[in-house]
C-alpha cells in the first residue's frame, strides 16, 4: 500500500525479502527485516529497518496501532493438543451465567455472548495479530470485558499472541500433533511453553506430566487441577450415567457435588479446567460449580444428531490419537450394540499418527469405514493404507473415498442400538482434496440421509 511500511516475513512457501523491490515500487516508505546479512549488505531508496524478529514486531505494531486494547480487557488463553475449543466455550458460557459479556475467539469462529459473529471470518485457530488486535479493540468499544481465545502451538511460535496482555494461561494436555510443522515433539512442547512467558498466571492440568513440568517454570503463579495428588482443584467422578456425570469438586476447604451434563473423564477435566480458571480470576467456586450443570458443547464436539432410527450418531472434531481414544472410550461405555467409526487423516501433515489412530479405531470399533479427511496433496488411498497398518488382523473395514457416501454407508448399515461415530472434521464446512476446496459438512450429510429415510 502506498505510504505503508513493508514487513518482510519469511513463510513456508515464499520469502518476503524477494518482494521488497515490488513493495517499494508500490509506494512503501520503509522496509522492516530481521535478516542481518540482508540488512548489512543492502542499500535501498527508502529506510531499511532491522528488528530482532519481524513476527514479534508485527504483533507490537498491530497492538500499538489499536492503542494496546488488551490492557483494558481480561484475556484468558487456552492451549492444549485437544480440548481448546470446548474449554474456551465452557469458560464463555460460565461467564455469561455470571452476567458478564464475553468474546470467544478460536477454531469455530468468533462468538459474542454465545452467538456466532458472521461478520468475522476466522480461518486459523489463533488469528493473525492484525485481526486479533482489531477484535480486542472491538471488545473494548462494545464494553465486552472478557476475551477467551485458543492458543495454538503455531500461533504461539509465530508470535501472534505477543503483546496480548494475557491474564491467565490454561494448559490442558500435550500429546503428539503438528510435528511436521515444528520438526520434533520437543519443539512442539517448547512452542506450547511460550504461553507461560506471556501469561500473568497459569492454570495447569496436574494429571498431564508434560503440562505439569511446563507449569513449574511459573513458580508462585501457577495452580493445578486434576484428579491426582497435589492439585489445587481436585475432582472425582462419583457416578456416570448415560448422558451425565456426578463429580465431587474440592478446593481447599470447599467441597461441592457437581452434575456435569456429559460423560467421559476428558469432559470432566474440561469442565474443571473452566471452573478452576474462573475461580482463579476471581469468581466464586460455589456458583461456578452450580452453573456448570448448564454447560453445552460447542458445534462439532461430541455433537449428537437426533434421529428416529434408534442410532447414536455422533460427530466430533477428534483428529489426534489421544482425542480419538477419549471419544471412542466414552462411546463404547454407552453403546449397547456395535460401534461404527467413519474417519481418515489429513494430508501433508503428521504421518506418524496414522497407524496409531488405526490401532485405536481397531480396539474400540466393531466396524470401520475409511474415507477422506482433507487429503490435500496426498493420495487418500495412501493415507488410508498407513492407517490400516494399525488395524488388527481381524478388523472389518470398508474404504469409501467419497466422504458423503462413506457416511451414508455407515448409517445404512447401522441398526437400533448401534453408534455411528464420524470423526475428524466436526464443525468444518469445507473439504480439501488436491488444490480444490469444496463445501462439505458431516452434519449436513447426516441430516440429508435422515431426511431421505423419513417415512
Amino acid at each position: 500500500v502506498a505510504g505503508g511500511v513493508f514487513v518482510a516475513r519469511k513463510g513456508q512457501v515464499s520469502n518476503g525479502l524477494h518482494y521488497i523491490a515490488q513493495a517499494i515500487s508500490n509506494g512503501a516508505v520503509a522496509i522492516v527485516v530481521d535478516d542481518e546479512h540482508y540488512f548489512n549488505m543492502t542499500k535501498l531508496a527508502v529506510p531499511l529497518i532491522w528488528v530482532p524478529n519481524v513476527l514479534s514486531f508485527l504483533a507490537y505494531s498491530c497492538a500499538k496501532i489499536n492503542r494496546f486494547p488488551a490492557e483494558a480487557l481480561t484475556i484468558i488463553a487456552v492451549t492444549g493438543t485437544n480440548g481448546k475449543t470446548t474449554v474456551t466455550h465452557f469458560i464463555g458460557q460460565l461467564l455469561q451465567r455470571q452476567k458478564q459479556q464475553v468474546m470467544v475467539i478460536g477454531t469455530n469462529g468468533v462468538y459474542i455472548n454465545g452467538q456466532r459473529s458472521e461478520a468475522h471470518q476466522v480461518s486459523l485457530t489463533t488469528v493473525q495479530p492484525k485481526q486479533m488486535q482489531a477484535l480486542f479493540q472491538e471488545a473494548v468499544r462494545k464494553e465486552i470485558p472478557y476475551v477467551i481465545l485458543e492458543a495454538s502451538s503455531i500461533g504461539l511460535q509465530k508470535h501472534r499472541l505477543d503483546y496480548c496482555d494475557i491474564d491467565a494461561g490454561v494448559f490442558l494436555n500435550v500429546t503428539e500433533d503438528h510435528l511436521e510443522e515444528h520438526g520434533s515433539f520437543e519443539n512442539y512442547k517448547l512452542a506450547k511453553q511460550i504461553l507461560v512467558t506471556l501469561a500473568k498466571q497459569v492454570i495447569v492440568n496436574g494429571d498431564d506430566a508434560i503440562c505439569r513440568s511446563i507449569g513449574f517454570t511459573k513458580k508462585g503463579k501457577r495452580k493445578f487441577f486434576g484428579k491426582g495428588q497435589h492439585v489445587d482443584y481436585f475432582y472425582q467422578a462419583i457416578y456416570e450415567g448415560n448422558a451425565n456425570t456426578t463429580c465431587l469438586v474440592q478446593h481447599k476447604d470447599e467441597k461441592y457435588v457437581v452434575h456435569i451434563p456429559f460423560v467421559g473423564d476428558y469432559q470432566c477435566a474440561n469442565v474443571l479446567a473452566a471452573i478452576s480458571t474462573l475461580a482463579q480470576v476471581g469468581f466464586p467456586l460455589e456458583q461456578l460449580c452450580r452453573d456448570s450443570e448448564t454447560l453445552t458443547l460447542p458445534e462439532g464436539r461430541f455433537e449428537r444428531i437426533e434421529n428416529k432410527k434408534g442410532i447414536d450418531i455422533i460427530i466430533d472434531y477428534a483428529h489426534t490419537p489421544d482425542a480419538m481414544k477419549q471419544i471412542l472410550q466414552a462411546v463404547k461405555k454407552q453403546t449397547k450394540q456395535r460401534v461404527i467409526v467413519v474417519f481418515s487423516c489429513g494430508g501433508n501433515r503428521d504421518r506418524e499418527k496414522r497407524p496409531k489412530m488405526g490401532m485405536i479405531a481397531s480396539i474400540y470399533a466393531n466396524r470401520i469405514v475409511l474415507t477422506t479427511d482433507n487429503a490435500r496433496n496426498e493420495s487418500p488411498q495412501a493415507i488410508n493404507a498407513q492407517i490400516q497398518q494399525g488395524f488388527s488382523s481381524t478388523q472389518i473395514f470398508t474404504e469409501v473415498l467419497d466422504r458423503k457416501q462413506a457416511i451414508f454407508t455407515a448409517l445404512n448399515e447401522a441398526e437400533e442400538g448401534d453408534a455411528v461415530v464420524i470423526l475428524g472434521k466436526g464443525h468444518e464446512k469445507t473439504q480439501q482434496i488436491g488444490d480444490v476446496q469444496s463445501d462439505f459438512s458431516d452434519k449436513e450429510c447426516v441430516l440429508e440421509f435422515l431426511k431421505a429415510k423419513q417415512p
